[in-house]
């Protein structure tokens, strides 16, 4: 029975199927798919025959394997890979997005152009001159940022003049633990327990506002010698009979560069406090030039604070004139000493012999130099030039503001461009400066790039007094400090030959800043040299290439050139003892 039954259901499943065969849908279906079947075998062929098609960024390879004479068949392998015509789409997206990005750097650089313009129109010598210029470049005064790498040299000379005399009703000078404006900060002013605690400290002698870092930072002893030479140079009363005076004019015989002439002053207030005499330096003839005005000219006060205050300057010249003064030796002169006394007479003994534990941080032939016969003179003479150059003036400030400008005012404006989150000018506004950038930040140093390799390559007529050594041997020695500390690729070089300044552009791994100035070629003299520059360019570009080496963070120099000894010196003073120094040679004395 069962039989039965199933081919009556596979008669009724085929008279079905034959129904809906005849119907029109189906025949539509059955005609579709047969022309796909030969579309597809058309499309094969042509790819088998053409064997690549591109289609929608993909590429279809046909490839035909294993087909023997005797075998009609073959297999066929499509591969589907990313398509050129993708690679093509992201190509051109990248170059949109290159030129867009070219076309913003365009457009930030002319921003970065016009923004060092107006910071040097800020460095104009007058007002209208300033005013004159932003006009032209279309920027008003208070539309210009503030340039990080400059100083505000009126300021600055305003709060130093502040610091450096004695304060009203005291006996000490108005130093306190307060640093830069916020010992005048309005509400310090009023507050009653700040008064107090602001009498104590001027009542029990601060150290000395010019000092950076702390003792194991600097040569010993060194911010309490800087306070007690201020005090001495500083007397309260300078018509006191007890007070004396040495007078000295700045040496001046030909074949004195500028290291001799201050390395002569540094001995002659050794003899000075020696003797209980208060300093006074008369006439400077590097600062005898139109650029130093008014009283400053020929003065060492046109570049540097003057060693005395005006009371004692003027109380001095007045007993020159006295015949009594000089008889009871209330007043010497530099010629009343002999060359020995001024040069390598006895270091002050005011405060022991602190040379003898000086951290040994110089190095010279891959060597520490923990000991030589001249450390009390190294130790007095970092003292003495620290003190004679402890607060620049107003024109000295600006020297140093084109000097960094010149250098590094290109970098400073792309930075600040980049820092806005509008487009400078158009979308920026400046506003008013608050009291934390007005009273804590503006004590701030001026940007450098850091950290900063200063270099001085003596050469020239030097040969005669120390072992010369070409540039390369500096670079081994930058190399080093470089190993140590790889962030480091800013070079500040100073130096008289043009060879040195043309060997240095082979080193492209290194940035090297200069400044610009007519350079020596050859080995003509340096007294032929200077001359050449003129009064104000030799001593200028000096005073600027050594305050850079003050403040760079390593430098590298020849301790046998007298001007690297100084820098030294001021270093050692100024917060960088663990800096080290590498030396090409050593002093010809030690």
């Amino acid at each position: 029975m069962e039989p039965l039954n199933q081919k009556s259901v596979e008669r009724a499943v085929s008279q079905k199927a034959l129904q809906m065969g005849s119907s029109f849908p189906c025949q539509v279906c059955v005609v579709g798919f047969l022309c796909g079947v030969c579309l597809t075998s058309l499309f094969l062929a042509a790819l088998t025959s053409f064997g690549t098609f591109e289609f929608g960024g993909f590429s279809f390879s046909a490839i035909s394997e294993g087909a023997s004479a005797g075998n009609s068949s073959s297999e066929l392998f499509i591969n589907v890979v990313t398509g050129t015509n993708c690679s093509s789409r992201r190509q051109i997206r990248t170059a949109k997005k290159v030129n867009s990005l070219r076309s913003e750097e365009m457009i930030n650089d002319e921003r970065v152009s016009l923004l060092y313009s107006a910071w040097s129109a800020l460095l104009s010598e007058s007002d209208s001159e300033e005013s004159d210029n932003l006009q032209r470049l279309g920027v008003s005064r208070s539309g210009v940022p503030n340039a990080p790498h400059l100083e505000n040299c009126k300021l600055k000379t305003q709060v130093n003049e502040r610091l450096d005399k004695h304060a009203e009703n005291e006996k000490y000078p108005p130093w306190t633990s307060w640093k830069g404006l916020l010992d005048m900060y309005p509400a310090a002013a009023t507050n009653e327990q700040s008064r107090y605690f602001r009498h104590q400290d001027i009542s029990e002698g601060g150290y000395a506002p010019w000092i950076t870092g702390s003792d194991e930072e600097n040569y010993p002893l060194t911010r309490k010698v800087q306070r007690d030479i201020w005090m001495h140079q500083h007397p309260l009363n300078c018509s006191d009979p007890r007070v004396k005076f040495l007078v000295a004019d700045w040496e001046r015989l030909p074949g004195f560069e500028m290291g001799a002439q201050i390395t002569g002053m540094c001995g002659l207030l050794a003899v000075a406090i020696n003797e209980s005499r208060v300093l006074v330096t008369n006439y400077y003839n590097r600062a005898d030039h139109d650029d130093c005005k008014g009283s400053s000219r020929s003065s060492w006060s046109c570049y540097f604070f003057p060693e005395t205050s005006l009371q004692c300057r003027n109380r001095a010249f007045e007993l020159m004139g006295s015949e009594e003064a000089w008889k009871k030796g209330t007043v010497t002169t530099k010629e009343s000493y002999n060359t020995k006394q001024i040069w390598s007479g006895p270091t002050p003994k005011t405060w022991g012999d602190p040379w003898s534990h000086m951290q040994p941080t110089t190095e010279i032939n891959g060597s520490l130099v923990a000991y030589h016969r001249k450390m009390n003179l190294r130790w007095w003479r970092a003292q003495a030039v620290r003190y004679l150059m402890r607060f620049q003036t107003e024109y000295t400030c600006g020297l140093l503001n084109v000097a960094r400008h010149t250098a590094f005012g290109k970098e400073a404006a792309r930075m600040v461009v980049r820092s806005f989150d509008g487009k400078w000018p158009e979308d920026v506004t400046i506003h008013e400066r608050s009291d934390i950038e007005e009273f804590v930040w503006s004590s701030h140093k001026p940007w450098m790039p850091r950290p900063l390799l200063s270099m001085h390559v003596r050469m020239g007529d030097k040969a005669c007094e120390m072992t010369v050594v070409e540039f390369e041997e500096y670079m081994v020695l930058a190399g080093r400090i470089r190993k140590r500390f790889p962030q480091l690729k800013s070079v500040w070089l100073s130096t008289e030959m043009q060879e040195v300044i043309d060997k240095s552009q082979s080193y492209s791994h290194w940035e090297f800043y200069y400044t610009n100035v007519t350079r020596q070629v050859g080995n003509s003299s340096m007294a032929a040299y200077e001359t050449s520059l003129g009064r104000e360019t030799s001593t200028n570009y000096p005073i600027v290439n050594f305050l850079m080496a003050s403040e760079a963070d390593f430098f590298i120099g020849a301790l046998g050139s007298s001007w690297c000894y100084l820098i030294d010196g001021m270093r050692n003073t100024g917060g960088k003892v663990m800096a080290g120094y590498l030396s090409v040679n050593k002093d010809r004395f030690w």
